[in-house]
């Protein structure tokens, strides 16, 4: 959602800065540009891909060792070339890159109508900058200043950065409810919305917190809060490599992350479990261990691939932990009115750490005197920050738009946390950990075996490809992963797609089937087994065509189902992470076929990080 690039110190500032634009593109947007301070300020803009500003600005001066860059999502005013950011002020001596939206700018676009300002685009943000101008010229502050009493008067989320032609060694960067991190290297400063542009050149980080404003120079850093209190920022450093934001030949960042599953898998559950001795150890909840022991609810908030993970989570803590499990889209739960209170536990999930919806569902559980755990991706991130504790997944960067990796090592967490619980609460044996736990160790090796399947996966996407509608049907814990593989379908194809519990089918969904349709059902070898059997003859006795992920080994299912993908046998509480990879093959094949751009769907972003 969004993306911000920001530059200062000895170095040619166009280059970093259109290379950060490029890491940041998997993040969603519709438009782009520059500015640039050498001798004046100057601010190039265009509507559509990264590429096509590059093209723009090929044969202008792009001196300038001062600058900043943004791809923008449009919220205020449709795509276009005067609606991309950077925005200027009136008199063109301020310019701002913005990523959020301010709530109340339309009152304030009112009194500075009276004024006599005049504005070139339809956003939000050019009232922003407009309003620092304004400030600047009534009261005389710096542009720090002037930035900090700007930012008292507004209602919203924003991650901001500021240039001056007036005061043009610095740049000014405030942030709230959108992520922004600053680099920090030898004589000059990096800013962006995530690592990702910054870790190229400095591994030294500093995540700025809500309500913070930035004053960055080439030597010197200074942070203060909106009410004027001098920061002490915390530097840490970045665990990422370069090389994990490549393609590394593969043809796009999806396909790399799917094959990438069984090593994320691996990192998540190194030293966490001890299989031989039947223990499961979270440093992250450690503290936590005697509340777990006697919790009357787990209440878990996210949204979109998260909360399918969320509702594997519940089919496994109630099983194991036999604790009672809500799963809440954080999107309702957090404009509603929810029974939240002390002896609960809330878990949020969220990849990228910076979810909007996720954060505020998270203040309500705050508020009403939750224990709030997160799971998160990004070491620094917000949600880690405001948490009590949690669990960190280790998969590592994911560029493409639409989850894979992040998918299977919230499971993976959420497979742990089950079996943590189960352990301090006494209701699993220490023989069964001792299986289970040794079952889980098998699962990277039993992933690899699983995308062994990838070029037959490719034969059946040929033959659907060009499908308008398709379900995907489970029971029990395979429901979520219908949901998932749905998901997955129309996020990169376009292709409508549902996902339903099986045994719902005859409760409205068969209604859709006929000589069109693909189902596709998860199959494998558990205690549904037959009830599933006889929901793929119910589609085959009306003509669908059956797809079924199955157990190696399965001829059941196969002399019924007109193709069958196997996967390895493992216990039903591992099954989703092996069922889910074959559906992702199949919704990144039959994309690519449908010429579609697979890691940066239409209408997408990677992080939504505003309502």
């Amino acid at each position: 959602m969004c993306g911000i690039v920001g530059y200062i110190g000895y170095r040619d500032a166009y280059p970093i800065i259109i290379k950060g634009l490029h890491r940041l593109e998997y993040r969603g947007y519709d438009s782009a540009g520059i500015a640039l301070y050498d001798k004046d300020l100057k601010v190039y803009k265009k509507a559509g891909k990264v590429s096509d500003l590059e093209n723009f600005v090929k044969d202008v001066n792009l001196k300038g060792s001062i600058g900043m860059g943004h791809t923008r999502w449009a919220t205020h005013g449709a795509p276009s070339d005067r609606n991309s950011h950077p925005h200027s002020s009136g008199d063109r001596k301020l310019t701002i890159i913005h990523n959020g939206i301010i709530e109340n700018y339309g009152v304030i676009k009112e009194t500075l109508l009276a004024k006599g300002h005049v504005f070139k685009s339809d956003t939000d943000t050019e009232v922003l900058i407009h309003l620092v101008e304004d400030i600047q010229k009534e009261t005389g502050l710096d542009l720090y200043e002037a930035v900090r009493i700007t930012l008292n008067k507004v209602i919203g989320a924003y991650a901001i950065v500021i240039m001056s032609a007036d005061e043009p060694d610095e740049l000014i960067a405030a942030r709230k409810g959108s992520p922004m991190v600053i680099g920090v290297g030898k004589g000059e400063y990096f800013i962006a919305s995530d690592a990702t542009p910054i870790v190229e050149y400095t591994k030294n980080v500093i995540y700025l917190n809500d309500n913070e404003i930035a004053q960055v120079k080439r030597d010197s850093l200074l942070i203060k809060n909106i009410d004027n209190t001098v920061q002490t920022p915390y530097i840490q450093e970045l665990d990422m490599k370069l090389e994990a934001l490549e393609k590394g030949g593969y043809d796009h960042f999806m396909i790399k992350e799917i094959y990438e599953q069984a090593r994320s898998i691996r990192d998540c559950l190194r030293g966490r479990i001890y299989p031989s001795q039947g223990k499961v150890q979270l440093g992250g909840i450690k503290e936590y261990a005697d509340k777990l022991k006697n919790i009357d609810r787990i209440v878990i908030v996210a949204c979109g691939t998260s909360w399918h993970a969320g509702l594997v989570g519940e089919y496994l803590i109630e099983e194991y932990a036999r604790v009672p499990v809500e799963v809440e889209y954080a999107s309702e739960f957090r404009y509603r009115n929810p029974i939240i209170n002390s002896k609960d536990v809330v878990i949020a999930i969220s990849q990228s750490g910076e979810t909007a919806d996720t954060m505020a569902a998270l203040e309500i559980a705050k508020e009403r005197g939750a224990t709030i755990f997160g799971i998160c991706n990004v070491v620094g991130a917000s949600i880690p920050r405001i948490t009590d504790a949690g669990v960190y997944t280790h998969a590592g960067p994911e560029i493409g738009v639409a989850s894979t990796k992040a998918f299977t090592a919230q499971v993976t967490v959420l497979t742990l946390i089950a079996f943590y619980i189960a352990q301090q609460r006494g209701t699993i044996t220490q023989s069964k950990l001792v299986e289970y736990l040794t079952e889980l160790d098998e699962i990277p090796a039993l992933v690899e075996r699983t995308l062994q399947c990838n070029d037959h996966v490719k034969e059946i996407a040929a033959r659907f490809k060009d499908s308008n509608n398709c379900l995907f049907l489970g029971r029990g814990s395979s429901f979520p992963v219908a949901l998932e593989g749905a998901l997955k379908l129309k996020e990169i194809s376009y292709i409508h797609a549902e996902g339903y519990p099986a045994a719902e089918m005859k409760h409205g969904p068969i209604a859709l089937i006929d000589a069109d349709l693909p189902v596709i059902f998860i199959a494998t070898k558990n205690s549904s087994y037959e009830k599933v059997v006889s929901n793929i003859q119910e589609v085959k006795a009306r003509g669908g065509h059956v797809i079924a992920i199955v157990t190696e080994g399965d001829t059941q299912v196969r002399d019924m189902a007109e193709y069958v993908i196997e996967i390895p046998q493992t216990d039903d509480a591992f099954v989703p992470l092996l069922a889910t990879i074959p559906l992702q093959l199949l919704a990144y094949h039959i994309a690519v076929m449908r010429g579609c751009n697979v890691d940066q769907p239409r209408n997408l972003a990677k992080s939504v990080t505003v309502e």
